[in-house]
């Protein structure tokens, strides 16, 4: 069998391209004429397809195409029926053209999890590698159900910390906007009424007028001061050494950093229970999760994790030995690998 990429019409007159395995080229001709399509060229070798860049996918896209792919499966249905039916329940043009890629990789002898190759950056390597172990072990819809419930359990993680910082966030700009109007416009009233009263004025009060004059001359200055450094630290943010100071910051910062530490290291820690639950194996499952963490600081301790299991020491030793893992933490995972329920233990942290 052999790998052969085309460019064929439908009976629309649409052209549509993909890969097909076929013994030979005139049988994979035969092929495309079954599927209704007239070929236009096939030449040997695959080309991987991919989405435009306007086509991609959002997160709440790829829940519901997890989450209806898992009842048609539950339901019976080949995998090529049930992308068939999603691709008709599709009102959406992102989804839908990645469902026709599935489908036609499908037809062509390959498995969900290289139809979902070449939509990594949408999916995620994690998601990836559940689907390829369920494909293994013949659980494909139990792994869909699985994954459907890790996805809904990480927007309900992400929701929770965003509501934890609005406020904080509220708070912090109502401030920040009623100082600026306190000063450049409720101060200088107050003003005229000193200078009548005659009187030298205490130096707090003047130093507040002060600063309230400068305010209302010098606002324009000031917004474009603003703007600058806000474009300075996006900047300087972007930079591997901005990057590591803001995320050590973010980590010591009180309240904050606890919340930050938690957030990363739920994403982990499921990360791996969900995988090791499905088969994959240890190094892998610890390599894909600690490619879902964005702290730099906590992704550096993490990557100690790899080459400890590759010489035989524990995961919960070399944990506590970073210095970066709160007690809690390392004793669950001690459990976790003591009763060989390390996957559990995974999920319960």
């Amino acid at each position: 069998m052999a790998e052969y990429s085309y460019k064929a019409a439908g009976r629309d007159g649409k052209l549509s391209s993909g890969n097909i395995t076929a013994a030979s080229k005139e049988l994979a001709i035969r092929e495309l004429r079954k599927q209704g399509l007239t070929p236009v060229s096939v030449n040997a070798g695959a080309v991987v397809t991919a989405v435009p860049a306007s086509l991609k996918l959002k997160r709440d896209q790829v829940i519901n195409i997890t989450q209806e792919l898992t009842v048609l499966l539950r339901a019976g249905l080949p995998l090529d029926r049930a992308l068939k039916v999603l691709i008709e329940m599709s009102q959406e043009a992102a989804p839908k053209a990645v469902l026709e890629d599935f489908l036609s990789t499908v037809k062509g002898g390959k498995g969900l999890s290289q139809a979902l190759a070449p939509y990594e950056e949408d999916f995620g390597s994690f998601y990836i590698s559940m689907i390829r172990s369920g494909e293994a072990s013949g659980s494909l819809a139990e792994v869909l159900e699985r994954l459907t419930e890790y996805l809904d359990n990480a927007k309900a993680l992400r929701a929770g910390v965003v509501s934890a910082l609005i406020y904080p966030m509220v708070l912090m700009v109502v401030a920040a906007l009623s100082l600026v109007v306190m000063l450049g416009f409720v101060v200088p009233q107050f003003q005229a009424l000193f200078n009548d009263m005659g009187d030298k004025l205490p130096a707090l009060t003047a130093a507040v007028i002060a600063m309230g004059d400068f305010v209302k001359t010098w606002w324009w200055a000031l917004g474009l001061l603003v703007g600058a450094l806000v474009w300075y630290v996006k900047r300087w943010l972007r930079t591997p050494v901005g990057r590591d100071k803001w995320h050590g910051f973010l980590l010591s910062a009180p309240v904050l950093g606890e919340t930050v530490f938690k957030y990363e290291m739920a994403k982990f820690s499921r990360t791996v229970g969900t995988l090791l639950g499905n088969g994959v194996s240890l190094l892998q499952a610890l390599n894909i999760a600690i490619g879902t963490v964005d702290n730099v600081h906590m992704k550096g301790a993490l990557e100690s994790l790899p080459p400890a299991v590759k010489q035989g020491k524990r995961i919960s030793a070399t944990m506590e030995a970073e210095g970066v893992f709160t007690p809690k933490v390392v004793q669950i995972v001690r459990v976790g690998e003591e009763s060989g329920s390390l996957d559990e233990m995974m999920l319960e942290l």
